[in-house]
C-alpha cells in the first residue's frame, strides 16, 4: 500500500500536518490520523526498511476485518446536471436511484441530502496561503508561433506558468509540447528559478500530471510523483472542473497572457531559445511591477516572505524518468524503446513497474526493486543478468568453445587435442557443442586418465565422435596398446573400434 509509505514521508520528511497530508493524498484527516497511529503502534518510523514490501506493511497494519454494509450515496453532480433537462424532477431521479439501489435512501431523505449538498457546493471561500506552502502550475491557453528559419514551417509553442501562493511570484517559459517530458523539465527549471521548493504542488487534472482524473481520488502520474519525492514536495491536484481550486494560477495565466504574451504578438521568433529569452525579459518586468492595492511588488514580497520559507533544492536536479507498466513475458525481458532488459524469471507473467531514465532502467514488483540495468539504446539488443536466468538457461549461455577447451585441458593433452579438432571440424563450433559436452561428462563415469587414453586412441583412429570415445571406454580398448601400423594399405587391422570380436557371439 504505497500511501502508507507516502504518509510517513510527508509527515517526517516533508513535515506536513495531518490535514495537508490528507489533502495531498485524497484521504480524510481522520484516516491519516488513524494510519499514523497504527504505524506508531507497530513501531514503524521513517524511513521504512527497504526489505519490507508494501504488501507485508499493509498486512501488519490492517488485518482482515468483516465488511460493513452502508447505503450507497447518489452522484449529486450527476443529479444536478440531469435537473437542467426539461421535464426532469427530483422524483424521477429518485426513482432511477432506488431502482439501481433498492436499499438506498427514502425520497424525503434523498431530497434533504441533495439540499444539503447544494447548499455547500456553490459557497466561495477566500483562500489564505502560507508562505512557501503552495506552487500552482498550469499551461496557458494561448500559444506563440515560432517559424523555422530554413523551411518556413510554423510551430506553436506552449506556455507553462507557475505561481507561488503567498507572493504571486510567477515563472513562465515556452515548451514545444505539453507532453510529460516538457511538463517535468519545466517544473525542474521553475524550481531553479525560485531557488527552492514549496510544500505542495497544485496542478489541475490534466492527464500529463494526473494518470487517472477523479473528482475524489485522482491518481498522480508515477513520473510526476517521482519528481515530487525527489524535491520532497507533495502533489495535490485540484478537483475536476473546479477552476476555483487553482484561482492563483488562473489569475497568473491571465496576467502572463496580458502582460507577456500579448506584447509578443507582433514579434517574429525563429527558435524556442529566442522566445524564452524575450519571455524572461518581460517576466522580470511583470514581477517587479508594483501592486495596485498593496505596497511592494511580486518580487519584493517574494524576497521578503516567500523565499525564506521555500525548502532547499537537492544537490542534483531531477533526472527525467519514464514509468511504464509491463507484463513480463516468457523470455523474462521487458522492452524499452526497442531494447530488452531482463528481470528475475520467477516473475514471468507478472505485471511490473519499469522506471527508465537516460542512464538506467529499474524494474519493480509491488514496490520492491527487482532489477537495475544500464540504459542502452541499441535497437533489438538485450541486456541480461545471469542471476535472472533459470539454471538450464545459464548453463546454455555459458557454452563457448573456450569453455570446452579449458575442460578438455583439465583431462589431459589427448582430450585437449581431440576437442580442439572437434570444434574445428564443423561449419560452426556450436554444432559440435553437444558432442564436446558428452565427451567431458565421460569423466564422471570413467575418470580423467581413461578418458584421456580413449581420446588418444580415437585420434589415432581418426574418429572424432562422442560415440567412438564412449565405445572405446565401454569395450576397455583404452587399456590396450594401439595396433602397430600395417606394412601395406591392403592389410586389415585385427583390433578396431567397429570390430565386435569373437566374444560378441557367445
Amino acid at each position: 500500500m504505497r500511501k502508507l509509505r507516502e504518509i510517513l514521508r510527508l509527515r517526517h520528511e516533508a513535515g506536513l500536518s495531518h490535514r495537508q497530508i490528507a489533502a495531498s493524498l485524497r484521504l480524510s484527516p481522520t484516516t491519516v490520523t488513524e494510519y499514523l497511529k497504527r504505524l506508531e503502534k507497530a513501531g514503524f518510523a521513517w524511513p521504512v526498511p527497504e526489505e519490507l514490501t508494501d504488501r507485508e506493511l499493509e498486512r501488519r497494519l490492517f488485518p482482515p476485518a468483516p465488511l460493513t454494509r452502508t447505503r450507497p450515496l447518489p452522484d449529486w453532480p450527476a443529479v444536478q446536471r440531469e435537473l437542467r433537462h426539461k421535464g426532469v424532477t427530483l422524483g424521477l431521479l429518485w426513482n432511477d436511484y432506488i431502482t439501481e439501489h433498492p436499499d438506498g435512501y427514502s425520497y424525503s431523505r434523498f431530497c434533504e441530502l441533495f439540499a444539503e449538498w447544494l447548499g455547500e457546493v456553490d459557497v466561495v471561500m477566500r483562500q489564505h496561503y502560507r508562505a512557501g506552502e503552495m506552487l500552482f502550475v498550469d499551461y496557458a491557453g494561448m500559444t506563440v508561433p515560432v517559424q523555422d528559419r530554413a523551411g518556413g514551417e510554423l510551430r506553436y509553442a506552449q506556455i507553462f506558468v507557475a505561481t507561488l501562493g503567498a507572493s504571486n511570484y510567477t515563472y513562465a517559459e515556452a515548451t514545444w509540447t505539453q507532453q510529460l517530458r516538457d511538463w517535468i523539465d519545466a517544473h525542474v527549471r521553475a524550481f531553479a528559478f525560485f531557488g527552492g521548493a514549496p510544500e505542495l504542488l497544485v496542478p489541475d487534472n490534466a492527464k500529463v500530471g494526473v494518470k487517472s482524473p477523479s473528482y475524489y481520488e485522482p491518481d498522480v502520474n508515477p513520473t510526476y510523483q517521482d519528481l515530487a519525492a525527489h524535491y520532497g514536495v507533495a502533489v495535490m491536484p485540484t478537483r475536476v472542473r473546479t477552476p476555483r481550486d487553482k484561482a492563483k494560477v488562473e489569475k497568473g495565466v491571465q496576467e502572463v497572457e496580458r502582460q507577456i504574451l500579448a506584447p509578443l504578438r507582433k514579434m517574429q521568433f525563429f527558435s524556442l531559445a529566442d522566445l524564452n529569452r524575450e519571455i524572461r525579459r518581460l517576466l522580470e518586468v511583470h514581477n517587479h511591477r508594483p501592486f495596485q492595492k498593496l505596497p511592494g511588488s511580486r518580487r519584493s514580497l517574494f524576497e521578503e516572505v516567500e523565499r525564506p520559507a521555500l525548502r532547499p533544492l537537492p544537490a542534483q536536479p531531477y533526472e527525467f524518468a519514464e514509468w511504464r507498466r509491463q507484463l513480463l513475458g516468457r523470455d523474462y525481458h521487458v522492452e524499452i524503446d526497442g531494447h530488452y532488459y531482463s528481470a528475475p524469471h520467477e516473475l514471468c507473467r507478472k505485471k511490473l513497474d519499469v522506471r527508465a531514465t537516460s542512464t538506467t532502467v529499474e524494474i519493480f514488483y509491488k514496490g520492491s526493486r527487482e532489477a537495475s540495468h544500464t540504459r542502452s539504446f541499441v535497437k533489438g539488443g538485450k541486456t541480461t543478468a545471469s542471476a535472472h536466468m533459470p539454471k538450464h538457461h545459464r548453463d546454455w549461455a555459458t557454452r563457448t568453445p573456450e569453455r570446452y577447451r579449458r575442460g578438455a585441458e583439465r583431462i589431459g593433452p589427448s582430450a585437449a587435442e581431440l576437442i580442439k579438432e572437434l570444434l574445428a571440424s564443423g561449419p560452426h563450433p556450436q554444432l559440435t557443442f553437444k558432442s564436446c559436452e558428452g565427451i567431458l561428462r565421460l569423466v564422471r563415469e570413467y575418470g580423467r586418465e581413461r578418458v584421456n587414453a580413449a581420446c588418444s586412441r580415437a585420434l589415432a583412429l581418426g574418429t572424432l565422435r562422442y560415440k567412438s570415445v564412449r565405445s572405446i571406454l565401454e569395450r576397455g580398448l583404452d587399456q590396450h596398446a594401439l595396433p602397430e601400423e600395417p606394412p601395406s594399405g591392403d592389410s586389415i587391422p585385427t583390433v578396431h573400434v567397429n570390430l565386435r570380436g569373437a566374444d560378441y557371439y557367445r
